[in-house]
């Protein structure tokens, strides 16, 4: 049953996506900040992404 539950949330989260612009865009950066963020105990500093790298994981799927 909860199978069943988590599987149908993820296609209607999934479907809205795939709909809905802006929710993608946001996703996509919110993805992009998170792979931007140093890892725990890295002390090296936090830089903002240039504009010539491609747009992180998500980037080829929402575009």
């Amino acid at each position: 049953m909860n199978k069943k539950m988590a599987l149908a949330a993820l296609g209607l989260g999934a479907a809205y996506l795939m709909r809905n612009k802006d929710a993608r865009n946001k996703l996509s950066k919110q993805f992009d900040s998170f792979g931007s963020t140093p890892m725990r105990g890295d002390k090296s500093s936090r830089t903002a992404p240039s504009s010539g790298r491609n747009k992180g994981l998500l980037g080829g799927i929402f575009g």
